[in-house]
Formats: C-alpha cells, structure tokens, sequence
C-alpha cells in the first residue's frame, strides 16, 4: 500500500511540474487571428480507452487542431509529456517537454481524434437513432471505414446541434473515446502552436519517414 500511494504521489507530482513548465509561455503574434472561419471550436473533458488503458485530458479543439493536456503525463520515447498537440494541416503531433525544451515531432496517425463527423476511409454511414451523450443531444451512427486494406467500423455520436463528435467507439477492437463535458467557446491560436524557445525534435518514427 505504501508503495502504492508513493508511486501515484510520484505520478501527479511529475505530471504537476510538466504541466506548469509547459503552459508558461508568453502570448504570441497570432492572437489577433484567434477564428478560423466555419471551424467548431471548444473544449471538453475526454476520457480515452486503448488496449485496456485509460487515459483522461483536457482537450481544446480549433477546427481540426487539438491540445490534450492529460491528468497524468503519458511516456514517449524522450521522456514523460502532459501536452499533446494535433495539427494535422502539417501532418504532424507535438509532444511538449518543458525539462528539455524541445517538442517531440511524430507523425500524424490514424486514430488521431476526430472533431467532424467524416472520419478518414468512410466508406458507408447508417443512421442509428437519437442519444444523448454528456449530457447534450446527439445522433447515432454506424460507419464501416476502410483504411490500408483494413476494415474496421465505428458506433459514432455526433452532437446535433454542432455537429461535433462526442463519442466514437470501434467494434472490432479496444479503442474510444468520448466526452464527460463539453463547453463551446473560441479557444487562442496560442494553444496550437509551438511554445516560444522550444525546438522540434523528429521521433524515430518521423527520421524513418524521412529517410
């Protein structure tokens, strides 16, 4: 039990101070185009299930961009991270690491979290019927995607009114998400861009990319 309670101190302390390190830096040039036009914009609480794992974020989202900051940093091939950025205008996902300075580049993947309802490979879209999911309307949806040869299909919530998607589940393997919360409001363009002083760093899997 001891052993157990230090650990988890262990866990929020060193996801406190990665926290505090990597929201701290200073407004940049571009909050004077915080609106990008036609784009939903919020945030929410997420909880997220892969493989038997759960893990917990904050999400603001601006269009397709994303910024999770996690309730317990996640481990990456340099170290531990609680801020992930999604910007898939570049192909790319940012690992923020305040201990290092740097932002760990990694390529954009397929499981990357939706925010509109056409998700990448759709092939077929059936309408289930009406459900509510944190505590806002939404439609069901059965979605058949086929990506790289695989097929895989989805049981899909999007919020009526937005058009947003609140929760996605996959049928043919452990993998969701979905929305405890949800708060439509502007989110800063600051949030989706590299933090002042921070260098990129390409992961392993970018450098083979590359190569």
């Amino acid at each position: 039990m001891r052993f157990c309670a230090a650990r988890k101190a262990c866990s929020l302390v060193v996801c406190a101070s990665i926290c505090v390190g990597a929201l701290c830096w200073p407004i940049s040039r571009s909050q004077a185009i915080d609106s990008l036009p036609g784009a939903p914009e919020f945030s929410g609480t997420l909880i997220k299930r892969v493989n038997g794992k759960q893990y917990r974020a904050q999400v603001f989202a601006k269009g397709d961009w994303l910024r999770l900051e996690y309730m317990y940093a996640i481990r990456t091939e340099l170290g531990f991270a609680a801020i992930e950025i999604v910007r898939p205008d570049i192909g790319e996902i940012w690992y923020v690491l305040p201990q290092r300075k740097e932002l760990l580049v990694t390529p954009l993947t397929e499981d990357v979290l939706p925010t509109r309802p056409q998700l990448a490979g759709e092939t077929q879209r059936a309408s289930v019927g009406d459900d509510e999911v944190a505590g806002r309307a939404a439609r069901l949806f059965d979605v058949q995607t086929e990506r790289h040869g695989r097929l895989e299909r989805f049981y899909e919530w999007v919020d009526a009114e937005t058009g947003i998607v609140l929760k996605l589940v996959s049928q043919d393997r452990d993998w969701s998400f979905e929305y405890e919360r949800v708060r439509m409001s502007s989110q800063p363009t600051m949030y989706f861009e590299e933090p002042p002083g921070y260098r990129k760093r390409l992961s392993a899997a970018n450098q083979r990319r590359v190569e």
